[in-house]
């Protein structure tokens, strides 16, 4: 089953499951629930660190939950903050998803550091209620700006192109 977030990231091959983790989280969990799907894929847009470009098309099985104020020593957690579905996570590009967007570009090499190169608002969602069900799952996303000072500019003039860059991707896949 593919899924994607929803609003202005719909495609008609592709359920939307809703924006941010929380949303995410109860309705796929109920999806889930009525319908055990036998491999989840989420499809959507991400924004980069910083080594990934605009527009790449990337694929991955691991996602992390990190807020920014962790690196400046301003937060702790205590919950498991990563999560996986691949069997060589070392080989994987990290997808890091929090309800709010960075736009402070140094924040973008802490992440780095951590091999962690895309920011994508649900997908940390998605893999936690897949696993929680032993769903297979992935993600596939397309890089729409990067995570600074111009990040939501940069995504509302990318947005369109990177729709159907993805949208051709996916279908050429198939």
């Amino acid at each position: 089953m593919i899924i994607c977030a929803g609003e202005s990231e719909q495609f008609d091959f592709a359920l939307p499951v809703g924006i941010g983790l929380t949303d995410v989280a109860i309705n796929l969990t109920r999806l889930c629930l009525s319908q055990k799907p036998k491999f989840l894929l989420f499809v959507g847009t991400a924004g980069s660190y910083g080594k990934k470009k605009v527009f790449d098309i990337v694929e991955s099985k691991t996602a992390a939950n990190i807020e920014n104020s962790f690196f400046t020593g301003g937060s702790y957690t205590p919950i498991d903050n990563m999560v996986s579905t691949a069997e060589d996570v070392s080989r994987e590009t990290i997808v890091n998803s929090s309800n709010y967007i960075t736009t402070d570009k140094s924040i973008g090499k802490a992440y780095l550091s951590k091999n962690i190169h895309l920011e994508n608002m649900e997908y940390y969602a998605v893999l936690k209620v897949a696993k929680s069900f032993d769903i297979p799952a992935a993600g596939i996303f397309i890089v729409t700006n990067y995570c600074d000072e111009n990040a939501h500019r940069d995504f509302m003039d990318n947005h369109k192109e990177a729709m159907l860059r993805l949208t051709q991707y996916i279908k050429e896949s198939k």
